[in-house]
């Protein structure tokens, strides 16, 4: 073939409209697999369902959540009050909405965190080795060596009780798996052809790392972070029944069932919709990133 032929080859669209167009493309496509399993379809309904809760709570709340009314103190579940009432006459149910806001700002916040502070270290443990992986990952090991309650309650106990708090504690540490996984993919690449193309063109490291390795090491981590959301929901329920989390009267869930612990023989719905609400929530999550793991990565088909 000549050089005028070869030239006149067509080249791949790279332009903006064509990336869109792929992007749109995969995004239908992970939307139908989510759609073809039920139970992957189930929880991402309720993770849909928690986020138009927590927008919408002050329309979908029947009564204010922090206002007191020891007249209706401890009502059973009725048409007043759907869930009851606790101990101080508030709506259960209107604090169940309420607190749905909570959970989603923990959930934001941790996993805008932690994300990229995986990454990074993942990365560039991953692609440089050496010295660079070495202390990297012994930081990562031995954050991992503990249970993560556990730290999070050493970091509360130094930075002190509250919501702004537990966030920080629970961020510090959810990061270390996310590392590990990064590095891992990391390893993976830094040897492939294109990689090394990529180097022998001129290529910085830190072109290298952002451009290259980084969008491959994308999907495992999606996968990872939707699947952590599950611990750190669990995470901050425990410090929040343990009264190092969310103040009351925040109408926080773990902190709903530390309050409600003390009537539960008695008035079982101060323990049991919370704890369904916590258990719900954790365990579509977990369905998700099961759902998420068929789809983006490749290695479980």
């Amino acid at each position: 073939m000549s050089s005028t032929q070869a030239s006149a080859k067509p080249q791949a669209d790279t332009t903006p409209a064509s990336s869109l167009d792929a992007f749109y493309k995969s995004s239908l496509r992970v939307l139908r697999h989510l759609l073809r399993n039920p139970m992957t379809l189930a929880g991402l309904l309720v993770a849909v369902l928690l986020i138009v809760v927590a927008t919408f709570a002050p329309w979908i709340a029947t009564h204010d959540p922090v206002v007191q009314n020891l007249a209706n103190a401890l009502q059973a579940p009725g048409a007043a009050h759907w869930f009851g009432t606790d101990e101080y006459g508030r709506d259960i149910f209107s604090r169940l909405v309420y607190g749905s806001r909570i959970t989603l700002y923990i959930i934001t916040l941790v996993t805008v965190i932690v994300g990229p502070i995986g990454l990074f270290i993942g990365t560039v443990s991953g692609y440089y080795g050496g010295i660079v992986d070495t202390v990297f990952m012994r930081i990562t090991d031995i954050s991992i060596s503990f249970p993560s309650l556990v730290l999070a309650l050493a970091f509360i106990a130094a930075l002190g009780p509250g919501l702004e708090h537990a966030v920080v504690a629970i961020a510090l540490t959810s990061w270390p798996p996310i590392a590990r996984l990064a590095r891992a993919e990391t390893l993976s690449l830094r040897k492939a052809d294109f990689v090394v193309a990529v180097e022998l063109q001129g290529a910085s490291s830190t072109r290298i790392i952002l451009r290259h390795i980084v969008p491959m090491c994308l999907s495992s981590v999606i996968i990872r972070l939707t699947m952590n959301m599950a611990g750190i929901i669990l995470t901050a329920a425990a410090l929040g029944f343990l009264g190092l989390g969310a103040q009351a009267p925040l109408p926080e869930w773990g902190a709903m069932i530390s309050t409600g612990r003390r009537y539960m023989l008695e008035c079982w719905w101060l323990v049991a919709v919370p704890g369904a609400a916590i258990m719900l929530v954790s365990l579509a999550f977990n369905l998700l990133g099961d759902g998420l793991r068929d789809i983006l990565d490749p290695r479980s088909e």
